[in-house]
């Protein structure tokens, strides 16, 4: 059984966009720009929030971090999107998810340029990513592509089963793995799937992101599958000094031992995600600098 952890292929990843960084700000003057819009005060989000800016910090990038209040409403966040959008300085926005309830998420993605996406999350990027055109790709589907390709995981022929529909991670995983370069037989289920674990015991490689500690249990896993864990749960525990630690969607104890492979989490996709970001910021900020050769995007 293989451990797909992934701190070795986002040390590669952060390697090489460190280099690159270094060599635009170089050639144009100009560091990649990052801007991350957080609303409230949820706990994960705001930890989420503070590891992209160490991120950006250790590839060498500037980023700017705009801190609403809870009861934000939706044209003071609308208004600062557009500033964000027309300025020239900024190369990639986030809007952390998710969003207090009186905010339409909907909405404020819509209103995101798509060459600032660099969450892939726009109708105009998604709508690439089915068509099969160039375009920002959500970055934690992104991650899970890098990871098995770093580790020999082939696709083409193999039926993946992906457990939740999100556009943020379900269904641009789907799209990317149906494409002509992948060939893989996709099955997406979510929470209105009757009889889940017959469909999970059909996958050779079982995707899960759904937001349920521990849900996938050994009796869902087909033996010898490859299962890929996207959900970070926190769990309470007293044990520990902040209070909880995490878990995956997947049982792991249970389900590591009937596999071929498994991510951690802690440990799998995780960092990937956070790499990805990275990778499509330096891309719009390439994008977005004029002047630039088509050697040096």
């Amino acid at each position: 059984m293989i451990v797909l952890t992934g701190k070795e292929i986002a040390d590669a990843e952060r390697a090489r966009i460190k280099q690159e960084s270094a060599a635009f700000t170089a050639s144009t003057g100009i560091k990649p720009c990052l801007a991350v819009v957080l609303v409230g005060d949820d706990a994960p989000s705001a930890t989420y929030v503070a590891s992209k800016g160490k991120a950006c910090d250790e590839m060498g990038f500037s980023h700017v971090d705009h801190h609403l209040k809870t009861d934000c409403d939706l044209q003071t966040l609308l208004t600062l999107i557009d500033s964000l959008n027309h300025d020239r300085s900024i190369h990639g926005i986030l809007v952390q998810f998710p969003l207090p309830a009186q905010l339409d998420e909907t909405t404020v993605i819509q209103a995101l340029d798509p060459d600032k996406d660099v969450d892939g999350i726009h109708p105009q990027n998604l709508g690439k990513l089915l068509l099969g055109q160039d375009g920002f790709v959500a970055c934690t589907p992104a991650g899970v592509l890098r990871m098995l390709d770093f580790h020999g995981i082939p696709t083409s022929g193999r039926h993946v089963v992906i457990v939740g529909r999100s556009a943020i991670v379900g269904k641009p995983m789907a799209a990317l793995l149906m494409q002509k370069n992948r060939d893989a037989t996709v099955t997406v289920c979510h929470s209105k799937t009757q009889d889940l674990p017959s469909i999970t015991r059909t996958a050779d490689i079982l995707i899960v992101a759904m937001g349920k500690p521990a849900y996938i249990t050994r009796d869902m896993v087909k033996p010898g599958a490859v299962v890929i864990d996207i959900g970070i749960n926190r769990v309470p525990d007293t044990s520990k000094k902040r209070g909880y630690h995490l878990v995956g969607d997947v049982d792991y104890e249970t389900v590591a031992p009937l596999c071929s492979a498994i991510t951690p989490v802690p440990g799998g996709v995780g960092v990937m995600t956070i790499a990805m970001l990275m990778s499509n910021t330096l891309r719009a900020a390439k994008i977005l600098v004029p002047g630039l050769t088509n050697v040096e995007k």
